[in-house]
């Protein structure tokens, strides 16, 4: 076989380019690395999603409801967010559609038993739900320290209740004596007569439900 010898230049020649084929392949894949690590880099972090029920998220199973929760204030100590920081006798105290039950707490020495009390449900007549009663009768009720203590008592739940709790259920009150509760969604009744105005309320103790009508215990 005849060899063919190249030129010392050629030879040369052929060598430095068979050579630069792979450092310029190295060099385009470095700049592609360099392309890849500046735009990872510059991607925007995605944030996880809060889960349902972590602090600074609302689902609308813990939201208050109803018409009623309109005349709640939207700021300072008697909104939401301000009555669920205090207990609960406090929390209403601040209220201004509780005025005529805060007086009725007052007058019948319960601010301390409603404010140390854990984990309870209160059912709230609005100060609406007192105009129903004629005036000399509630006159009288207010006067009468043991029958007002007895009312109001009876509007207690020793126990927090969601709202789907309400659905059917008799629950016993701090008057010893069961009420009854009834409905769905945000239309709830008391012992059939009481209707649920602003529901689901909180605050530091307490599950509050306003309710349109005083409730009276059963005759024992």
């Amino acid at each position: 076989m005849t060899v063919i010898r190249l030129p010392r230049t050629l030879a040369t020649v052929a060598t430095v380019a068979a050579l630069a084929l792979p450092l310029a392949a190295c060099g385009s894949d470095d700049k592609k690395d360099d392309s890849t690590a500046k735009t990872a880099a510059s991607a925007p972090a995605v944030a996880p999603s809060a889960p349902a029920g972590a602090p600074g998220t609302t689902t609308s199973a813990a939201a208050p409801f109803g018409a009623g929760c309109a005349a709640v204030p939207a700021t300072g100590a008697g909104s939401f967010t301000g009555m669920a920081q205090d207990p609960v006798a406090t929390a209403a105290s601040h209220n201004p559609v509780l005025s005529t039950l805060v007086a009725a707490v007052k007058a019948a020495g319960l601010v301390d038993t409603l404010n140390t009390a854990q984990n309870i449900t209160v059912f709230a007549p609005t100060d609406d739900a007192f105009a129903k009663i004629p005036k000399d009768t509630l006159d009288k009720l207010l006067a009468d320290k043991d029958a007002l203590t007895k009312v109001l008592t009876y509007h207690v739940v020793g126990q927090r209740l969601a709202p789907a709790r309400l659905a059917g259920g008799s629950f016993e009150t701090l008057e010893k004596q069961p009420l009854t509760t009834k409905g769905s969604g945000d239309a709830y009744t008391v012992n059939d007569t009481s209707k649920v105005v602003c529901g689901n309320v909180p605050t530091a103790n307490a599950t509050v439900y306003l309710v349109d009508t005083v409730l009276m215990p059963p005759a024992s």
